[in-house]
């Protein structure tokens, strides 16, 4: 093992198809036109020295060391900036141009530190590297005179140098080291998009500075970690390679949060992580990152990870520490105890969208096998659920259509419900990146959301529209584009059934869908409206993006195929830029629908009434399956408080935080008499354990994550578990327990019964995945390079199908009592519930959940901003501070539910989608006021969790 080395072309490939042959250094290449000359050279694999070039951003042609000579031209231009040219003959060593060299190198190296021994990047430094390529082997102009290195002149101040900037949890700055190169500022324009650097100062005074000469921690710096990754020298270093110092190995892996599935180089020291790089060759991410991937992996290593099973007879009981065999044998006499008890039908599971796809595939495999029911469900359940429902309804597949290169052919990008600034930030680099080069953008969202107004990019339309009202509003865009004829006629008859869009056509042109009734109803401009629709209608390709604040209604199924209805009807699907394209959550909440994880479906979508289906597992696992299909969550929960429901295995999900209306959770959780959680720390569910199982992190396993565009990545074990086994093996020591002889030696033995089982699964393996990096299923015969456009020749039910959308208000109504609607969401520094991220530094930009209300709400209720306000719905009530913004609307309140102190969820209601029991959690009527401190709700919560961590006689610290 060693390093993994990427090539630094220097400048970004060229796309043209047209090629060019040229001669650099006696050596004949051809490439694209428009490629430059470095890169050229670079692929005949001569390397141009180089310091302000790199191929994650743009050519900058400042640095002067890659100056070329060219037969038939003057001068010596720079090869990052000069474009190839059919028969030009490139020397890029020449007497002339390694005098050059030689002496600009010399100007860098007279106003930079000679600290190399005990510099964080010794052995990782591109100056240094750089020095001995042009063979600098003395300095003439000493470092008397003006400078930025020291901080004082012969003993008087120098007012040039700067103190080491360490306000950033993650890395520094240290000014004193800095060429001037501006590949941090570019990469913070070019690949972040957030335009927080800049270079301060002319000439000799020039300088990198965040924001206006603020501190990075102070700056508009969102830390995705770019600019420590494009420079070249020590100014921005890594305050993990300071401390530990350079790695000597790595592994290429994928991120464990959220759904866009970034790949990553795990860069070792032995067993010792010292930095996560994102890598140039992920599919998904193509080298960029964003602050929890790259940073906010410290919760792995984090004093309160449980490592040791334990278990109580009763919540109340402090927890004992046991062996794995003590553990595992309890909880299956537990578990066989209640069966016999109650009957085949009182225990269930459920799957963690953070685990991997075969881990999530084993606990499927032991509810249906093992416990011989059905009740198995996953987080899905309460944020995409709809989505499966909605496009298998319409499309015929329960996945997004497109994979995220196809951005770079839109002209019209959609958002509804879906904040990707914050949920899904790498993929929003892109998004933004291609609105800057001139793509419209349409947003429907009841905040005004980052990527409405942002550096260089304004939404052309954004519809405020009131809480609930999605399936009224997208109705209302299609009614224009019905009524003025804008619908794409040929490809609605070629690929759609037509008889059931005249039907539909006639449904929405109705005059009750006109944006004038819908926008009074949703708080809209009618005129936004029609605006909105003629541009996505008549713009290009179309491509819409939709998150949680489209599935989490009551009508998220129906919202989900009003989405679809209306990619349908312009013939937005089928081709790159275009699709509907849901912005998954969390890593592998795609991969854990995928297999299998509902209580109606087998893995790869199949419902559990099919014999034929069944059949296939039946003689593989050699039981009778049953075909009815099993309790979901809130299912699981009722009949828990109805005295029919008595044992959950939960692996890796915090169910009583993450769920709406938290006292009910409770109530359910409370009513069983074996929950065995089996996670990284003891979450909020583990309240009411009676076995904890110690969890792995994604660094200690094996397996692969499927991301929101489909794409199976692998996931690359770089330590050993430090609970001892990696999470399939605990499933696998569990089944056997209860008495099922498996004996998977390996995840990939996992992934080849997929294959073997799962039709869309059934050309991956893990030795395909080496060769491959990554594929989107379906990957088969029929794609055996996998699927990154779904539909392109017709739809996989066939014919798509227009189906009827009609608005059906929610039963969640204001009032009164409750005049407000609460919406709620994510932050960029947090992660879902926060169980990972709130163990991290990432806690310093976001140390509590916040309520964001319109200045003339709180000025009404006597609120200023930072106050603590009591926030009280039908269901609980909770306390937290103010935030102050018109990022909401009037009668509109927002908050984030990372954190258990506040328990957002005990506002929530037990409203669901009519579909598919998703809660309705961006819809509830609430009100909002001053407050003296905690609710006694919270109160109770915080004594009854401080009581149920206790470890033997030893408090568990909070």
């Amino acid at each position: 093992m060693g390093l993994i080395q990427e090539i630094d072309y220097g400048t970004p490939a060229s796309t043209s198809e047209k090629q060019v042959t040229l001669t650099v250094d006696g050596f004949t290449v051809t490439v694209p036109e428009g490629t430059s000359i470095m890169r050229a050279s670079m692929e005949a694999g001569i390397a141009i020295p180089k310091l302000c070039a790199t191929d994650m951003v743009d050519a900058f042609g400042s640095c002067r060391l890659c100056l070329v000579e060219i037969d038939g031209r003057n001068g010596t231009p720079s090869s990052c900036t000069t474009p190839v040219a059919p028969g030009m003959v490139v020397h890029t060593q020449t007497g002339r141009l390694k005098d050059i060299r030689r002496g600009v190198m010399e100007l860098y190296i007279s106003d930079h530190p000679l600290d190399c021994l005990t510099c964080a990047a010794n052995g990782d430094c591109e100056l240094q590297t750089q020095a001995g390529v042009v063979g600098l082997r003395d300095v003439r102009y000493g470092y008397e005179g003006d400078n930025h290195v020291f901080k004082k002149n012969d003993g008087a101040e120098n007012f040039k140098w700067m103190a080491k900037d360490e306000s950033n949890p993650y890395f520094t700055y240290d000014p004193s080291k800095c060429i001037v190169c501006s590949r941090c500022v570019r990469a913070c324009e070019e690949v972040q998009g957030t335009f927080a650097l800049t270079i301060e100062g002319r000439g000799f005074e020039s300088r990198v500075s965040p924001g206006m000469h603020q501190l990075f921690i102070d700056s508009e710096c969102v830390s995705c970690g770019a600019c420590v990754q494009a420079c070249p020298t020590a100014t921005l270093s890594e305050k993990s390679v300071i401390k530990i110092g350079q790695p000597e190995h790595s592994v290429v892996t994928t991120c464990a949060y959220c759904g866009v599935g970034c790949s990553f180089k795990a860069e070792m020291r032995g067993d010792e992580l010292v930095r996560m790089v994102p890598y140039k060759d992920g599919k998904a991410n193509r080298g960029h990152s964003c602050v929890k991937g790259r940073f906010a992996y410290g919760y792995s290593t984090h004093k309160e990870r449980i490592l040791n099973p334990m278990i109580r007879e009763k919540v109340t009981d402090p927890w004992r520490e046991v062996s794995w065999e003590e553990a595992l044998t309890h909880t299956a006499n537990e578990f066989r105890r209640i069966q016999y008890q109650y009957g085949r039908t009182s225990i269930g599971g459920i799957t963690s969208s953070r685990c991997t796809n075969e881990e999530t595939y084993l606990v499927q495999k032991l509810i249906r096998q093992g416990f011989r029911n059905n009740n198995v469900d996953t987080c899905a359940r309460v944020c995409h659920s709809p989505t499966g429902y909605g496009l298998g309804q319409t499309f015929g597949t329960s996945a997004g259509t497109q994979d995220f290169d196809s951005i770079e052919q839109t002209d019209v990008v959609m958002i509804i419900g879906a904040n990707p600034t914050d949920a899904h930030p790498v993929f929003a680099s892109r998004m933004k990146k291609r609105l800057r080069k001139g793509a419209k953008l349409i947003v429907l969202d009841p905040r005004r959301t980052d990527i409405v107004r942002s550096a260089h990019i304004e939404a052309q339309h954004h519809l405020p529209l009131k809480p609930g009202t999605n399936v009224a509003v997208v109705t209302a865009l299609a009614h224009v584009i019905v009524t003025e004829g804008l619908f794409d006629e040929a490809f609605i008859r070629e690929r759609c059934d037509w008889d059931e869009f005249q039907d539909w056509a006639s449904f929405v042109a109705l005059p009750e869908n006109s944006p004038e009734v819908v926008g009074q109803l949703a708080n809209v401009d009618p005129e936004e409206i029609r605006s909105a629709a003629r541009l996505f209608a008549a713009g290009g390709n179309g491509a819409i993006y939709y998150g949680l604040g489209v599935t989490e209604h009551s009508q998220g199924s129906t919202a989900v195929i009003a989405i679809a209805n209306l990619a349908m009807a312009t013939g937005n699907i089928g081709r790159p830029g275009v699709g509907v394209n849901p912005l998954r959550g969390q890593n592998n909440v795609q991969g854990s629908c995928d297999m299998g994880s509902f209580p109606h479906e087998l893995p790869g979508y199949r419902h559990v009434s099919g014999d034929a289906v069944r059949d296939i597992y039946e003689s593989l696992w050699g039981v009778k399956l049953d075909d009815e299909p099993g309790l979901r969550i809130p299912n699981m929960l009722d009949a828990a408080v109805d005295g029919s429901f008595k044992g959950l295995y939960v692996q890796g999900e915090d169910i009583l935080q993450s769920d709406p209306d938290t006292k009910h959770v409770a109530a359910g959780l409370a009513a069983m008499e074996c929950v065995v959680v089996h996670d990284l720390f003891l979450n909020e569910t583990a309240n009411y354990a009676h076995v904890f199982l110690p969890g792995s992190t994604f660094l200690e396993k094996d397996g692969t994550f499927t991301n929101a565009e489909r794409r199976i990545n692998r996931v690359r074990k770089v330590m050993a578990p430090r609970n001892g086994f990696a999470d399939w093996e605990v499933t696998q020591k569990l089944a056997q327990a209860m008495g099922l002889a498996w004996n998977y030696q390996h995840p990939s033995e996992i992934m080849d019964e997929i294959a073997k089982t799962t039709p869309s699964f059934a050309k991956v393996s893990y030795g395909y995945l080496e060769r491959m990096g990554s594929v989107q299923w379906p990957c088969n015969e029929q794609a055996p390079e996998g699927t990154p456009i779904m539909h392109i020749s017709g739809f996989v039910r066939g014919k798509g199908k227009f189906i009827r959308t009609e608005y059906v208000a929610t039963d969640e109504r204001t009032g009164p009592r409750f005049p407000l609607l609460l919406t709620t969401g994510r932050i960029l520094s947090q992660y879902n519930v926060g169980a990972q991220t709130r163990r991290t530094d990432n806690v310093m930009w976001h140390s509590e959940d916040r309520l964001e209300i319109h200045p003339h709400d709180a000025e009404n209720r006597g609120l200023r901003d930072g106050d603590w306000v009591r926030l009280t719905s039908r269901s609980g009530e909770t306390t937290l501070r103010a935030l102050i913004t018109d990022k909401v609307s009037p009668g509109v309140v927002y908050t984030t539910f990372h954190h258990p102190d506040t328990q957002a969820n005990v506002i929530t209601t037990d409203f669901s989608d009519w579909a598919t029991n998703c809660p309705e959690y961006k819809v509830t009527a609430v009100q909002v006021g001053a407050s003296n401190g905690p609710s006694g709700w919270q109160l109770d919560y915080d004594e009854q969790a401080r009581n149920s961590r206790r470890i033997a006689t030893l408090e568990a610290a909070e």
